[in-house]
This record gives C-alpha cells, structure tokens and sequence, in this order.
C-alpha cells in the first residue's frame, strides 16, 4: 500500500522548521552555543539538531504578536527598570546588613490587563529581575501574577507593588501591544 503525497508532505513540514519558529531556533542555537563557551561549525550543527529536537519534543503554542514596537516608550520601559533595579538592588542590600528582625514578606495577586502571553510573560521576567519580587505562580487563563514580594511591612508597600507591576504592564503594551490593547488601556 502506498502513502498519499499530501501526509508525506504534511510530516515532511511537522518535521522541518516553520518560519515563525525561525526566531526560536536561532535562539535555541545561541543558547547552546554560550553552554558550551564554543563558537564552531560543530557546535553550530549540533545546536541546530538539539533546538529542532527540543522544538519537537516540548512544543510551544506559538507567541503572536502585535507587529508593532514604540521606540519612546520602550526607553520609558528601560528607564523605568533600570531605576528601579538600581533602587532595589540599595534597599535588599541594606536588608540584609541591618540590625533586626527579617523583614516582612508577603505573597500578592496582580490581575494584568493583557490576556497576551509574550507581555504577560514579560512582565513577570521583568518583575522577577528587579531584587526583592519574584514571580510564585502564573496564572495564564485568569492574566493573574502570584508575587513573593520582600519588605512589605504596611498596606502601602503591597498596593506601590501592584501599581508597579501595572505600570510596567502599561508601558509594555504602549511598546508592543496591538492597537486593541493599547485601546483598552484609554
């Protein structure tokens, strides 16, 4: 019994590489290019075979995104990390030096805005690089952030967290969200 020329070349595709996963794969393969301190033809080959091999095994739904980026509030979004991981870099050192209890700490929900994953995704790297937050827990369906967050002794400190968090939800969809989104933010 012979196979029909469209599942040959349905699988041919499934085994190949799409290119909206072109960016994934490239990165995959500088990956493991910096694992192994090596930039050759052989490590080359060899992140190739292991990033379609781990494409394949553990699939990803792909990320789609807005197609459009805002130099501005990008900057507005670097500078506002960048300032506050300076900050929080200066409180959590100095928590650590003081005399006293440990500080306070607490577990919050952030509800985001945004049901897209690549900003919801981002906001949580975001959050979780800036000392003293970390993301605990995602939830994707609700759009909900579970934060471990330090020093937290008053209500206060828990709502400027929420509204940080929010803030910087904000400046990333003015940076890459679609016009929906940023529509929703008005």
């Amino acid at each position: 019994m012979t196979e029909t020329p469209a599942p040959r070349a349905a699988r041919r595709v499934a085994l190949g590489v799409r290119l909206h996963e072109l960016p994934l794969l490239v990165g995959l393969v500088a990956l493991w290019m910096m694992l192994w301190h090596e930039v050759s033809l052989l490590s080359v080959v060899s992140g190739i075979v292991v990033a379609i091999l781990v494409m394949r095994v553990f699939y990803l739904p792909p990320v789609e995104l807005a197609g459009r980026f805002n130099p501005w509030y990008a900057l507005r979004y670097l500078g506002f990390f960048f300032w506050n991981l300076a900050h929080a870099s200066w409180q959590v050192a100095y928590l650590s030096i003081r005399p006293g209890p440990p500080p306070p700490t607490a577990i919050i929900a952030v509800k985001l805005s945004t049901r897209n994953d690549f900003i919801l995704t981002v906001v949580g790297l975001t959050i979780s690089l800036i000392p003293g937050s970390l993301v605990a827990e995602v939830d994707r369906f609700e759009s909900t952030l579970y934060l471990h967050v330090l020093n937290t002794p008053t209500q206060r400190a828990i709502t400027k967290m929420r509204h940080d968090v929010r803030h910087i939800e904000r400046l990333l969809i003015l940076t890459l969200g679609s016009k929906q989104e940023i529509g929703a933010l008005r």
